[in-house]
């Protein structure tokens, strides 16, 4: 059998955190088992679907290097989706319902209120055809529920097992609005039919859902799809992820934060999995070692910070030759090998090399505490041109003329020279800041 998955966003925001999770699973497996992925745009809601959302959506599974072998838009399916909506009537399978919001509302007040579940009471089965012309008459139109079978609905989920509900526990879904359009459930029951979607991959708070899927599929004479139920990820104490840490959107975190693709990659990767959790610079070794097997039914925890200390171990272990074109992209095209070497080690985000370049560019505010040794230090400085050598011969002249060594040789001098506690290896940096600017700078002056 060949494989076949989905990812089905719906274009009413940017893409965040969690569907990027979803869309990355379900290609990784689509991958690793030589499979279709289809890229489907649920966007039957006309009123919330943007344009904007959507092409958001593909710039950042690009940016993600998640292709896609397919793209469908639900909204170009509608003559598909109303002849099976017109078998299924036929077939007694979806009934009219003149409910209210308010009134249904009302009823799920009261079946709480009385220790039920609330679900629906399928009142609208008993309307006689003047009871409905009535309601017509008054201008109301119905919306359509989907009539599920009292019976056992079971299948053996990829990382949940064996899941089953009973019929006569669920709620007939909606499935067709006022007007006419159909709703999400049967839009994608439909489409995982019609382009033979063998596995169903999405978030655990859909396994009510698929039980009502499953009904549906059957009842369109199909077999439903395998499916996969994956534990929703919550922020690093454990609740819901919130608001409080951002949209987490692909585009805050590709344009505002500054990550590269495969930090966020190797993360969401390995969320929930029994595997550890480290850096990659390339999907193959991820895709190679997927399996849905791995993954628990626990809460994986999301960390801002994680995802960060990823992000740097993957600056630090990339060469020049790959990073040139995103250096290119910020603007730091000056940067050339020598200098991209020497500064790697101390960047957490690509953008950090912006402030290492005006460290060893200027201008400097030089940090001088010890007058009387930042001047000696500045007489024993060698002439040019400068290596790097030049660090160790200096620091060895200042520690026999002034006594000094360790962190009180190289801290006094380091703050002179970068205005900073911190950074580069000072045999690495010394050469990037050049004669005449550590001069000025161990002069006391503001170099330029």
């Amino acid at each position: 059998m060949s494989v076949r998955v989905r990812f089905a966003p719906s274009p009413t925001g940017f893409l965040h955190i969690g569907n990027a999770r979803t869309a990355l699973l379900t290609w990784l497996f689509a991958r690793k088992n030589s499979g279709h992925f289809l890229l489907r745009i649920d966007d039957t809601d006309r009123e919330r679907s943007r344009d904007e959302c959507e092409q958001d959506i593909m710039d950042s599974l690009t940016w993600l290097g998640l292709n896609w072998d397919d793209k469908a838009n639900q909204k170009d399916r509608m003559d598909f989706y109303n002849k099976r909506i017109t078998q299924l009537k036929a077939d007694g399978r979806l009934y009219p319902c003149y409910e209210t919001p308010e009134e249904l509302s009302l009823k799920r007040k009261s079946q709480l209120s009385r220790g039920k579940p609330p679900i629906y009471d399928r009142a609208a089965l008993d309307l006689t055809d003047a009871q409905k012309a009535k309601y017509e008459a008054e201008g109301r139109q119905p919306h359509w529920r989907f009539k599920l079978l009292d019976e056992p609905i079971e299948w053996d989920d990829l990382i949940r097992g064996p899941v089953s509900f009973k019929g006569s526990d669920l709620s007939d879904p909606v499935v067709l609005r006022e007007d006419g359009t159909p709703l999400y459930h049967l839009c994608s029951v439909i489409d995982d039919i019609d382009f033979g979607i063998t596995h169903v991959i999405r978030g655990e708070d859909h396994v009510s859902n698929t039980a009502t899927h499953v009904q549906m599929f059957k009842a369109m004479g199909a077999t439903p799809p395998e499916f996969v139920h994956m534990s929703l990820i919550s922020d690093a104490e454990g609740g819901k992820l919130s608001k409080r840490l951002g949209s987490l959107s692909m585009r805050d975190l590709r344009e505002d934060e500054g990550l590269e693709p495969m930090s966020i990659i190797s993360l969401l990767a390995r969320l929930g999995t029994s595997d550890p959790i480290e850096a990659f610079r390339a999907i193959d070794p991820i895709i190679e070692s997927f399996d849905f097997s791995k993954f628990s039914r626990g809460t994986p925890k999301f960390d801002p910070e994680e995802l960060v200390r990823l992000n740097a171990k993957i600056l630090h272990e990339t060469g020049y030759e790959d990073i040139k074109p995103r250096l290119d992209e910020i603007g730091a095209d000056d940067v050339d090998e020598t200098f991209w070497n020497a500064v790697r080690p101390n960047l957490e985000k690509l953008s950090d090399i912006k402030d290492w370049w005006h460290v060893a560019k200027g201008p400097v505010e030089p940090v001088i505490e010890d007058a009387d040794f930042i001047a000696q230090a500045a007489a024993l400085l060698p002439p040019a041109p400068w290596d790097e050598n030049t660090w160790s011969t200096w620091a060895n002249k200042v520690k026999d003329e002034t006594g000094r060594k360790g962190k009180q040789l190289f801290m006094p001098l380091r703050q002179a020279l970068t205005g900073m506690e911190h950074g580069p290896e000072l045999s690495d940096l010394l050469v990037l800041i050049g004669p005449e600017k550590a001069q000025e700078r161990l002069s006391f002056k503001k170099a330029a």
